[in-house]
């Protein structure tokens, strides 16, 4: 017993170094705020730990580790918490627009994008998110959410015309692609 013991906590270790980033980088589109997405991996990775055996045996383990992710993400969203995910009024700023080559340009455009999906309904986030940025395929999106293929499209296709609608975005693909 002791030896299937360590060989689950080296197993559950190796799957935690291995998946950490792409779990931050998930956690942190969903919540918008580094410390929130850090908080958001670890307690459902205490929660995958305690179940590992059930999980490692998955057919795709960090698909399971996503959807306890989300679960975890739509509780605390549910209980009105509020996530600081962007200033509320920016307007007496002056925004330039620098070469599009500068890697400070393109973190301004990151983080216009990132602005732009806190704007976005939890369900929305989610699913544009998942989708377009962790490149899921619908039917994954939907297993990880935890509803139909059909409420993916409907999510991702109304999350998508609100990124578009917004001006900072658009002027940003159509004044020199960057993104």
């Amino acid at each position: 017993m002791g030896d299937r013991k360590v060989a689950l906590d080296d197993e559950f270790q190796s799957f935690v170094i291995g998946r950490w980033p792409r779990l931050m980088r998930t956690a942190f589109l969903l919540t918008g705020e580094q410390h929130a997405a850090e908080d958001l991996v670890q307690s459902t990775l205490e929660q995958v730990f305690v179940a590992w055996r059930r999980v490692a045996s998955a057919d795709d383990p960090e698909a399971y580790v996503r959807r306890v992710m989300i679960n975890g993400h739509a509780r605390r969203h549910r209980r009105r918490l509020k996530e600081f995910l962007a200033p509320k009024d920016d307007s007496g700023l002056t925004h330039e627009l620098p070469d599009t080559g500068d890697r400070i340009a393109q973190a301004d455009d990151r983080s216009a994008l990132l602005k732009a999906l806190a704007q976005l309904p939890p369900r929305q986030r989610e699913a544009v998110v998942l989708r377009y940025w962790e490149d899921l395929s619908e039917t994954q999106t939907a297993e990880a959410m935890g509803c139909s293929v059909g409420s993916v499209k409907s999510n991702a296709a109304k999350g998508i015309a609100k990124l578009r609608a917004i001006p900072g975005l658009a002027e940003m693909v159509t004044n020199g692609g960057r993104t």
